[in-house]
């Protein structure tokens, strides 16, 4: 595994305000939010991002997807909406070699974003 911040993560070699995990991602709370709500969602396997998945990890995809929507109700943000964002590659903002998925919300969102 590449020794990104997230890899430290699941190695558990760095702590993380870890709200879900399981065997196939980890969801953490982001140590620069950019909303009052704002938690990164990591698959275990090591994927660089969107356009390194393969057919077969459709099912992790959509596992990711249903986490989030797991923790935006826990965390009480599907009564007023929140954000999903995967930032794809430098021009998009992608900081850390690792496909994630931030789960943003608790305030007002505007568009376009950034």
């Amino acid at each position: 595994m590449a020794e990104t911040v997230f890899a430290k993560i699941l190695r558990k070699e760095i702590d993380a305000r870890i709200v879900h995990e399981d065997d196939q991602c980890v969801a953490f709370h982001d140590i620069n939010p950019q909303a009052p709500v704002h938690v990164l969602i990591i698959p275990r396997k090591e994927l660089l991002n969107v356009n390194e998945m393969a057919d077969e990890d459709e099912q992790l995809i959509g596992h990711l997807f249903k986490v989030a929507r797991d923790l935006a109700s826990t965390l009480d943000l599907t009564e007023r909406g929140y954000r999903l964002v995967i930032n794809n590659g430098d021009h998009a903002g992608q900081t850390v070699a690792h496909l994630h998925v931030h789960l943003l919300g608790g305030r007002r969102m505007t568009w376009p974003p950034g």
